[in-house]
């Protein structure tokens, strides 16, 4: 699908459809943004207008951030055409992608489902944004199943790169590639998981919230120094190696044992998976056995390294934290007093 003639249409006006909509307008492409739900004409107008400084609003910010300039703002605000239910027909019948960025209601869905199936070409993906429900479960919602996928986007989806693609197994191979290639046009990352429920990253981070949230609650740490320890330890280190990459970097056998004494000492749910079990027993710990979740023994294991250290320190240096040379001697007074 070549980006200069792909036509994009996102059905549902509301926060997720105004960031996806914006996430295309930015990167070049004209979308329209359908509002589907019925509304009296001065109620639509207001409405629209809404929308349309809601996306302008957020275009304005990312000139403040430098990240546009104010006339590339009103160029691609220009690409934004917002449209109502009965005005669409047309938009649809030439799309080659629709997102469904309704409410998480069921029957919304599927009403929604229905009516873009009436309009679009056999060939149009359809992709629903649901955090909610699995692609299994709406497929058969649509004609053509074989075009359906869900696209998770995380907020704010103009500005996160990752979106979370999930195919049925009714779902074309050759749809997914096209989802994928125009998502990566636009300057998304995208991946590909099966049909589970909590994707990816709603699946991780319930986990890491919800185990931050009983740390406060069994006072291990306030809120403040658990929050702290997640931006400057956690989440630096977890941004340049993914969860799996930095299991390999200490050992899956370091994991393991850790697991076993955190899960006698505090509770059952930290025990380690089977796969680390097994990974262990076999031989695959990591970067020092040349395997673990990933193959490293055609690698320059050195240049990984360093190459990845590098990225870690690119991280440090944009949050003001890289450790400085004779930092502490630069604290002191003369006299041997602390600045």
């Amino acid at each position: 699908m070549d980006a200069a003639l792909a036509h994009v249409s996102v059905v549902g006006a509301g926060r997720m459809g105004e960031g996806i909509a914006l996430s295309f307008i930015h990167a070049g492409l004209p979308v329209t943004l359908i509002d589907i739900k019925a509304r009296a004409e001065a109620e639509r107008r207001d409405y629209f207008e809404r929308v349309r400084n809601n996306v302008r609003s957020e275009l304005q910010t990312l000139v403040r951030l430098g990240l546009l300039q104010a006339e590339q703002a009103d160029i691609a605000l220009s690409r934004l055409t917002v449209q109502s239910r009965s005005e669409a027909a047309l938009a649809l019948s030439r799309c080659d992608l629709v997102f469904e960025a309704v409410p998480e209601v069921i029957a919304v869905k599927q009403e929604t489902f229905a009516w873009v199936s009436e309009h679009v070409p056999a060939s149009t993906i359809i992709a629903s944004t649901t955090s909610t429900f699995l692609v299994t479960e709406l497929a058969d919602m649509v004609s053509e199943p074989k075009r359906f996928v869900n696209a998770h986007w995380l907020n704010p989806a103009h500005l996160m790169p990752l979106v979370e693609v999930s195919r049925s197994a009714a779902t074309c191979a050759k749809a997914v590639e096209r989802l994928l290639q125009l998502l990566k046009l636009i300057g998304k990352v995208p991946v590909v998981c099966n049909p589970v429920a909590g994707y990816i990253v709603p699946r991780i981070q319930a986990l890491a919230m919800n185990e931050a949230a009983r740390m406060v609650e069994e006072g291990v740490a306030s809120a403040e120094d658990i929050d702290t320890a997640v931006r400057v330890g956690f989440g630096l280190r977890f941004s340049v190696l993914g969860l799996l990459e930095f299991i390999d970097w200490g050992g899956g056998d370091i994991l393991y044992y850790a697991s076993r004494y955190l899960s006698r000492a505090l509770d059952p749910r930290f025990e380690a998976p089977q796969v680390i079990a097994d990974n262990m027993h076999n031989g695959r710990n990591g970067l020092r056995d040349g395997q673990g979740f990933y193959d490293y023994r055609d690698l320059d294991v050195d240049a990984y390294k360093l190459q990845r250290l590098g990225e870690f320190v690119r991280k440090l240096e944009l949050s003001g934290l890289t450790p400085a040379f004779d930092g502490a001697l630069k604290q002191v007074e003369p006299e041997g007093r602390v600045r």
